[in-house]
């Protein structure tokens, strides 16, 4: 996949795969939501790697979408979706949230469940493509790679007959303003037993084009 311009966005991989956990693991280092699930302890970079290294997994074994930038240092930037209630999970996935969860123990288990319950509400109802996540390199920041990755997921919900836009989730209020600089509307902001806000946003894709938000 190519954007009109800018950086090439490229259909990636399981080939990909140690490379866009890297990205991803880097760009959610201090991550509030990724803080709270895994309260910070002393194991917090190894616990960060298995949990992404399952989200990526749980969009390869869906068939999911993952998408991302090269420069000649390689993968830069990357990001990864999902089709909420469209797509099954077979039972390897199963299999691998079990092992992830007993490694990672139950409180971590219990502080996801409870960001997730907290933040289902948030969701919209209608058919969407869910930007799960979405990350740069440090060292390539402001070069328009992050940019790029959003107008790629933006034109999968647009080609997609059965998405009306694009939903994401985020605990940092510094990205309130950014979200909402590409065309997202806050769908709600709720506090997850007191130690994490996080805010909800949805696109529509007739934004830009006379609808909500354009």
């Amino acid at each position: 996949m190519v954007t009109d311009v800018g950086p090439k966005v490229e259909v990636l991989d399981s080939a990909d795969a140690a490379d866009i956990v890297s990205v991803l693991c880097e760009a959610f280092s201090d991550d509030p939501v990724m803080r709270f699930v895994l309260d910070s302890c002393a194991r917090y970079q190894a616990h960060l790697e298995k949990l992404v290294t399952f989200f990526v997994a749980a969009r390869l074994l869906r068939d999911e979408v993952l998408l991302g930038v090269r420069s000649p240092r390689g993968l830069d930037a990357t990001a990864l979706v999902s089709y909420p209630a469209a797509r099954s999970s077979p039972p390897e996935l199963a299999e691998r949230r079990e092992e992830l969860w007993a490694e990672l123990g139950d409180g971590a288990l219990a502080r996801y469940e409870a960001f997730g319950h907290a933040a289902d509400p948030l969701m919209v109802s209608d058919p969407h493509i869910h930007l799960n996540m979405v990350g740069v390199r440090a060292a390539s920041q402001g070069r328009g790679f992050g940019r790029a990755v959003l107008e790629a997921v933006h034109e999968l919900s647009r080609r997609d007959a059965t998405s009306s836009g694009v939903s994401l989730v985020t605990g940092s209020e510094s990205n309130v303003a950014l979200y909402r600089h590409f065309g997202y509307d806050v769908a709600g902001r709720v506090d997850v037993h007191g130690a994490l806000t996080v805010w909800g946003f949805f696109r529509s894709d007739a934004y830009g084009l006379g609808g909500p938000g354009g």
